[in-house]
């Protein structure tokens, strides 16, 4: 019999983890020919999370529970779980019952069929506000026009993969994860299943624009080099600007032209201040990830946890 596990990714989760719990059970139960179990990780939560887990765990062998130190962000989660697992088959979804758990048994049937992978992609975004919405799209299409690694639009978390595609992204030891990009990275074959969003069951989401800003720009420089370019092409650009500039200047001195130039030379200089800032601030952002990388630290500190395996 081959076995599944769920890695359930957990924040602040007390008012939704019963209906998920309830929900998810007689899906994975009505799984032929798979033992399955669920890997719970409770990312530092504030609430009574943890509690709920332990309670599952209590009348449930099949539940399993990781329990970080404080918290650690979701691609720690994520990434302490396909640690921690050690199935043939190995899943991601998300506590919000927003990914739709009813597509198990057909992923599983894509994955006994020859793929790879089994991965969800909404095709809407309801439920978001029109702004979160807006930005989503636009980070797909910057991230796919600066990076060589394609990120399909509406690719979820939400997956079931063999136990080889695991033990490739864990191969991937850096510090700083943007765990789409690595699903797109290391490759395999892989089956789309299209789902509708869903409404949070219960509580509120815990990304806000600003954690959401913070993702998008880990995930578009993990996986490309192209904005360090951008201070080349300024400097070009700015060259090119001043010699014309200076060239005009000259003309209109011989021509013996009225000039009055210093509001133009002081918003030039404002300019040209401003696109600097830029560019260094670009190259500090790659300078704090090489840094933190450099330190060799770990992604995430478990606290405690019911796996017998050592790590």
């Amino acid at each position: 019999m081959k076995t599944i596990e769920m890695i359930v990714p957990c924040f602040n989760e007390s008012d939704v983890l019963e209906l998920f719990y309830n929900e998810v059970t007689p899906i994975m139960k009505s799984l032929k020919g798979f033992d399955y179990s669920f890997i719970f990780v409770n990312d530092g939560s504030k609430d009574k999370t943890l509690e709920i887990i332990k309670s599952f765990a209590e009348k449930d062998s099949r539940v399993k529970y990781i329990s970080f130190s404080r918290n650690f962000g979701k691609e720690a989660a994520m990434l302490s779980g396909l640690r921690y697992s050690s199935a043939d088959y190995v899943g991601i979804l998300d506590a919000d019952l927003q990914h739709s758990p009813e597509l198990i048994p057909a992923m599983l049937g894509a994955l006994e069929e020859g793929f790879d992978v089994a991965a969800a992609r909404r095709i809407d975004r309801k439920g978001e506000g029109g702004l979160k919405s807006a930005l989503s799209n636009a980070f797909y299409k910057i991230a796919n026009a600066m990076t060589e690694t394609y990120i399909d639009d509406g690719a979820q978390d939400f997956r079931i993969m063999k136990r080889k595609v695991v033990e490739a992204i864990l191969s991937l030891t850096e510090y700083n994860r943007f765990t789409k990009g690595i699903f797109s990275w290391v490759g395999f074959k892989t089956k789309w299943f299209p789902h509708e969003n869903r409404e949070r069951a219960a509580g509120t989401s815990k990304w806000s624009l600003k954690k959401l800003f913070k993702y998008a720009i880990d995930g578009i420089l993990s996986y490309t080099n192209s904005p360090l370019r951008f201070p080349l092409y300024i400097g070009v650009l700015m060259g090119i600007a001043g010699f014309v500039y200076a060239l005009v200047y000259i003309i209109l001195r011989f021509a013996k032209a009225s000039l009055a130039m210093g509001h133009f030379i002081t918003a030039v200089v404002l300019l040209a201040s401003g696109l600097i800032l830029v560019s260094l601030g670009i190259i500090g952002e790659y300078l704090a990830r090489i840094y933190n990388e450099i330190k060799g630290r770990p992604v995430f500190i478990v606290d405690e946890t019911n796996i017998k395996k050592e790590q």
